[in-house]
């Protein structure tokens, strides 16, 4: 297994297949975007895959493909298939993926007939205009269609995340659960969390998973849902379900006590934590001519260097030199 020394067993695979987007969500990269990857930087699907494999023999038990936007890379169904049928100790992993749902009306059911097994989309607001201001698109009703191509094709359970951002979309909390349970999706909240290449977060303007949740208490009833496990998200259950709602507070309530999540980049660096500043080089590794048992040599030794928090409350902490966009979600 891939256990850290704080005896952290990894079973989760984050794998961005590309830091390029189709949209510019403000608190991700500026209008202009930012410097892409060039082409010979990328992993290959060849190459995704040899990482991927060794990591389900050491365990992996879920992949999750993220970006920039991964619908944008254009073999993800042949990717997604490649890694559905790969086997480790646990069987098949699953594989999810992460999306701004704009590619879902022409890729949901081919993504669903290769062995994806959901999908979670980002959607901060309801509002035309107000998509608009934040993504510099006029795309709701493109996104829209795309969750709806998604359910048709059966990628259920689909979650649906919101960054809350004061003073931007923060009244918006309880119209997007009850967009949410009308359709029969999970809303989560996400806290702003200091990924932005900006570098402009500020802890005192974020709002807190209290707050979301004190909204939302203030309109439905909400139970708690134990079982937490190694989830990110703590959910309740709305008006006694079976629909539930989440909040991902990883800044005011962390959870990197459960974390089992470990992230490779489009460029193929291996990342123990999404704060984390330093990377491992498993492409490199790969195009040096490595074989399976030192490239499983290298997440170990990534794992062991990992650090029992994020340590955003500490005074010493720094920003990752990457974006989200460049890092993976």
């Amino acid at each position: 297994m891939l256990v850290d020394r704080f005896g952290r067993e990894h079973r989760d695979l984050r794998i961005s297949l590309t830091d390029r987007c189709s949209l510019r969500c403000t608190y991700c990269m500026p209008a202009e975007g930012v410097p892409w990857l060039r082409g010979p930087d990328l992993m290959t699907t060849a190459e995704l895959v040899r990482i991927a494999t060794v990591a389900v023999a050491e365990g992996i038990t879920e992949v999750r493909l993220t970006g920039g936007e991964p619908l944008l890379r254009p073999d993800v169904v042949e990717i997604v298939a490649a890694l559905t049928a790969l086997s480790g100790p646990s069987g098949p992993p699953e594989v999810s993926l992460t999306t701004n749902a704009l590619r879902l009306p022409a890729l949901a059911t081919p993504l669903a007939d290769a062995g994806l097994s959901r999908v979670n989309v980002s959607l901060d607001t309801l509002r035309r205009d107000r998509f608009k201001e934040l993504t510099r698109r006029d795309r709701l009703t493109d996104t829209l269609a795309g969750i709806a191509a998604a359910d048709v094709a059966g990628l259920h359970p689909i979650k649906l995340n919101a960054v809350v951002m004061r003073g931007v979309n923060d009244d918006e909390v309880v119209d997007l659960v009850r967009y949410a349970v009308d359709h029969g999706y999970e809303m989560r909240f996400i806290e702003q969390m200091p990924l932005d290449p900006g570098h402009t977060w500020l802890r005192e303007a974020m709002v807190t998973g209290t707050e979301i949740l004190e909204r939302l208490a203030a309109a439905f009833t909400l139970t708690e849902v134990t079982g937490r496990g190694s989830a990110p998200a703590e959910r309740w259950a709305i008006d006694g379900g079976p629909s539930t709602v989440g909040v991902i507070a990883s800044v005011s309530a962390p959870f990197c006590g459960a974390c089992d999540r470990v992230r490779l980049t489009a460029d193929g660096q291996l990342r123990s934590c999404l704060f984390a500043r330093t990377e491992s080089n498993l492409l490199g590794l790969l195009r040096d001519g490595a074989d399976d048992a030192a490239l499983a040599a290298a997440l170990h030794t990534c794992l062991a260097g990992k650090l029992p928090g994020h340590g955003i409350d500490d005074p010493t902490f720094l920003q990752p030199d990457r974006p989200m966009s460049a890092i993976g979600g």
